[in-house]
């Protein structure tokens, strides 16, 4: 088959695009031919995708969209016939792999009465209507039953194009047990000491994730934990507004940034617990990635994955309406039962039972499938 996948921008280290990059290789490895339209692309291009890269240019991002839409359709009009595959919303989706959660789910909770008004709202709106409204025909592959909820709620009619897929972890993260050396040589190479707590945050985007939030949390621990509690940040952000808010709560000196990186796996051996209190996020592949390292895992419902962590009894979900003073309590909590609660166990023997990496390969099914329909 001939497919064309679309997606704004692609870097190594958000979800969205290893999810991208993982899909688009299953099918190149399928013998399908994958046309790929992208403004931005970083780091190199896998044999088997032919990358196109989109010259277009705006001063706000709903107009580049918007431009970014149009290039494509004049594109796609020119070639040969192909299923198109949006990995962002938008017209023209055969298939849509819903990498974002619902926006008018979105616009209805996170904000005020009058952004409906604005045209943000209104292209936003618009694009995510074109893949879930009534009069849309696009398939989407979802990835948590959060997700359907949302989807279901304001697109009345749209369930039967809802598909849910499992997790797509890479293999190389699951482990049979914490490796007690490679968390020795981590935490020598960082100088955490051994009486210390290693807080960890990994994520791009740092507003969405609640960095905010988990500062705060740690900001509010007891004089003696905190002394004692450094604090790790590592995604593709800018970090200005992390750095001011860690000084103006007096924790800068205990905070650690580091762009995105390939080692992630040394950084879940070496922390004591993951944190992560996104305001919205539609999987939390982290939060996985985590638990079947055997690390503890505090994190917040508003993530599609934290019912993962619920069935494996391997951290504490905050429930929503997000409560700060909630989050506060649960790391103590957390801190002061590390090792008697059974977290860590729990969270490994869930990696060994539960389908946790065949994603990539369940996309690709569905892509077959509904690619003959289209």
């Amino acid at each position: 088959m001939k497919l064309s996948f679309l997606i704004y921008s692609y870097f190594p280290y958000g979800g969205q695009q290893r999810d991208f990059l993982r899909i688009a290789n299953e099918c190149t490895n399928r013998g399908h031919e994958v046309d790929v339209y992208a403004m931005r692309w970083q780091g190199d291009v896998p044999v088997g995708l032919n990358l196109i890269r989109v010259p277009v240019k705006a001063r706000t991002r709903t107009k580049l969209y918007r431009k970014y839409t149009d290039w494509v359709d004049n594109a796609l009009q020119a070639s040969a016939a192909s299923t198109v595959v949006g990995f962002n919303k938008m017209p023209l989706l055969d298939i849509y792999f819903a990498a974002d959660p619902c926006f008018a789910d979105k616009a209805q909770t996170q904000r005020g009465f009058y952004y409906k008004f604005t045209s943000r709202y209104r292209h936003f709106s618009s694009y995510e209507n074109a893949v879930f409204g009534r009069s849309s025909k696009t398939q989407s592959l979802i990835l948590s039953p959060q997700q359907r909820q949302a989807f279901e709620k304001h697109y009345p009619g749209c369930g039967d194009r809802l598909h849910e897929l499992p997790p797509g972890l890479s293999t190389d993260r699951k482990v049979e047990k914490r490796d007690i050396k490679i968390r020795k040589q981590f935490r020598e190479e960082f100088g955490i000491a051994t009486n210390e707590f290693l807080l960890l945050q990994i994520g791009s985007g740092f507003k969405v994730k609640g960095v905010d939030r988990s500062l705060q949390a740690m900001a509010s621990l007891p004089e003696e934990i905190l002394s004692r509690t450094k604090f790790m940040l590592v995604g593709q952000d800018k970090s200005t507004a992390v750095d001011r808010l860690a000084r103006r709560l007096k924790i800068v000196d205990r905070l650690s940034i580091f762009p995105g990186r390939d080692d992630i796996p040394r950084f879940l051996a070496g922390a004591d617990l993951l944190i992560h209190p996104a305001y919205m996020e539609s999987a939390g592949y982290v939060l996985l990635e985590a638990t079947i390292a055997g690390l503890p895992v505090l994190t917040t419902a508003s993530c599609g994955y934290s019912f993962h962590i619920e069935k494996a009894k391997s951290g504490i979900v905050c429930p929503l309406p997000f409560e700060q003073t909630v989050l506060n309590r649960n790391l103590l909590t957390m801190l002061n039962s590390l090792y008697q609660e059974g977290w860590s166990d729990n969270g490994l023997e869930y990696g060994r039972k539960a389908d946790l990496f065949s994603m990539p390969s369940a996309a690709a099914d569905l892509i077959e499938k509904y690619a003959k329909i289209n």
